[in-house]
């Protein structure tokens, strides 16, 4: 029903919730949720379990489905709050006839579960602040009520983003991680958001089968409310639903990331047409492309798990990582390793946990661990430098690499295989490691040629091949600074740029190359055979021939 002074758009999205009466928990105003999940928390319930500590920040989902087992096994259900008390679940927050105002008080509350003798399940939200070593008699009631919960049929369902348990209750309570909507959950809601739109001619729907399915795989990881809030803003911003508003989902996920501060989401616009040469790295990338699609899992493809590229500074690693981003249209978040040592002794791991989580709650996403072998660096020795805080770092991060599940691709790149410890590189952790060399003569040609393109100026205007036999053992990084160098000097003397400039520029440095001639040696020597080579197959190219 249309609002005085909205305009279709905003109707729609602002108006269509309040068109369900608050709390309702119909089965049918619910998306499919995992029946895996269901079976087992209702499996627990059956068995009574007395107390079951459900992980999210999704209250009303969790209770959706909850209300739904209650429905299946002939219970009442009730929810309690600080601010409602003990309440039947589902009653508007307007009521006031159905509230207890004692019972907001947990210790009254908990005495309400006692009291009740017919079958039920009580929803206790945001209890986490009570289970702190403070609230003594609150911890010591729910021991006492675990006890007494196991000859009823009652259990308490204990709801909350964050997971607080005392030691006094460690055998009675059973957490579980509330799943996040999966893509059959995101495309219920997003057809009830299309049905609701046909009513409107204003809004444009242009979804096909392509551009339906990047939508629904921008949008795993969020909430139900923040994947309708993003289609909403999406809807109200552009009069129109379209594959091309990934943009603006990924914008949502960057709110999570930004608010975790761990991570640091990268928002790029760089493109595979921008890296120079590297035609193996680009070619594999290209081919998993589509690897987290719906097609992809019905062909029985796993998610790729990462890539580490190892080589040259300055040759391309971290600009394939933007690159891939906007090539896969999945969000890059880099992972700062520095940010992750606390202070405090078992801070350090728990925020590599935290990271990972964020991580895996936005996926599918590109985990970004630029320079992993200074972040790693002595992890062997830690215990004598460092009190062991590096190697159990790194051993959290190599577990979560083993045993992940979550479709989170991990790009890791490294300039000092002595720096890597042995257990990184074992197979089964990333699914492929490449070595980064140096440009040939064909791929400076490349590189020139973009650069010049970047910045306005027609390559057929140099003479490009010169440029690439004076650049010998230059890296891509320097060959754009050689560039930006010549355009200074050109705009000093209010000039256009030539090719002399450019090659004045490159007589002028001194490449790192000749000043790291061992240590490039030795990383070919240890690549090869070990790595595969970016630019060339092995068959057609050794690693320890250097590049014209």
């Amino acid at each position: 029903m249309l609002n005085g002074g909205c305009s279709p758009q905003e109707n729609l999205t602002l108006a269509a919730p309040a068109a369900k009466a608050p709390g309702a928990l119909e089965c049918h105003d619910m998306p499919a949720l995992s029946a895996q999940f269901e079976t087992e928390l209702e499996t627990l319930i059956r068995a009574r379990y007395p107390i079951i500590y459900l992980i999210s920040s999704e209250e009303m989902r969790a209770q959706g489905m909850v209300v739904e087992i209650a429905r299946k096994r002939q219970k009442k259900v009730f929810e309690w709050s600080l601010t409602t008390g003990i309440v039947p679940a589902g009653t508007s927050i307007q009521s006031q006839k159905l509230r207890d105002a004692a019972t907001k008080e947990p210790l009254a509350a908990l005495d309400q579960v006692i009291e009740q003798v017919e079958p039920a399940i009580f929803i206790f939200k945001d209890l986490h602040p009570f289970l702190t070593r403070t609230n003594f008699a609150v911890i010591r009631k729910l021991k006492e009520i675990a006890l007494h919960l196991k000859n009823s049929f009652k259990t308490i369902v204990l709801v909350s983003p964050l997971m607080e348990i005392p030691a006094e209750l460690d055998k009675e309570i059973t957490v579980l991680n509330f799943p996040l909507p999966a893509r059959d959950d995101l495309e219920e809601l997003l057809d009830g958001i299309i049905a609701d739109l046909t009513q409107f001619k204003q809004v444009n729907i242009n979804l096909d089968g392509p551009s339906r399915e990047r939508l629904l795989q921008a949008a795993l990881g969020l909430t139900l409310g923040e994947a309708e809030n993003v289609f909403a803003k999406i809807i109200v911003k552009d009069g129109q639903l379209s594959g091309d508003d990934v943009n603006e989902v990924f914008a949502e996920k960057q709110q999570i990331i930004r608010k975790n501060g761990l991570l640091e989401y990268c928002a790029t616009n760089e493109s595979f047409a921008n890296v120079g040469g590297l035609t193996v790295l680009k070619d594999w990338l290209n081919k998993r492309a589509l690897a987290f699609s719906k097609e992809a899992r019905a062909f029985g493809l796993p998610p790729p798990k990462g890539i580490l590229m190892l080589g040259v500074q300055g040759c391309g690693k971290s600009l394939c990582a933007k690159a891939v981003s906007n090539q896969w249209q999945l969000p890059l978040l880099r992972f700062d390793m520095g940010r992750m040592f606390g202070s405090f002794v078992g801070s350090s791991e728990e925020n590599v946990r935290r990271a990972i989580v964020v991580a895996e709650s936005v996926a599918p996403a590109i985990l970004w661990v630029d320079e992993i072998d200074k972040a790693f660096a002595g992890s062997q020795g830690s215990g004598a430098s460092d009190g062991g805080t590096t190697a159990r770092v790194f051993g959290t991060f190599l577990t979560w690499l083993s045993e992940k599940t979550a479709p989170v691709f991990v790009v890791a790149t490294a300039n000092d295989i002595s720096q890597l410890p042995p257990e990184l590189l074992r197979k089964g952790r990333l699914d492929e490691i490449f070595f980064v060399d140096l440009p040939s003569r064909e791929e400076r040609v490349e590189v020139f040629r973009i650069h010049l393109q970047r910045r306005g100026r027609s390559p057929e205007n140099f003479d490009i091949e010169a440029l690439a036999e004076h650049s010998h053992d230059f890296s891509g990084a320097e060959i754009e600074e050689a560039i930006n160098s010549a355009l200074y000097d050109a705009f000093y003397a209010r000039l256009e740029i030539t090719t002399a400039h450019v090659l004045a520029s490159l007589a002028q440095t001194v490449p790192l190359a000749k000043t790291m001639d061992e240590q490039i040696g030795r990383l070919r020597r240890w690549a090869e055979g070990r790595a595969r080579n970016a630019s060339f197959a092995l068959e057609n190219q050794g690693f320890a021939i250097r590049h014209s």
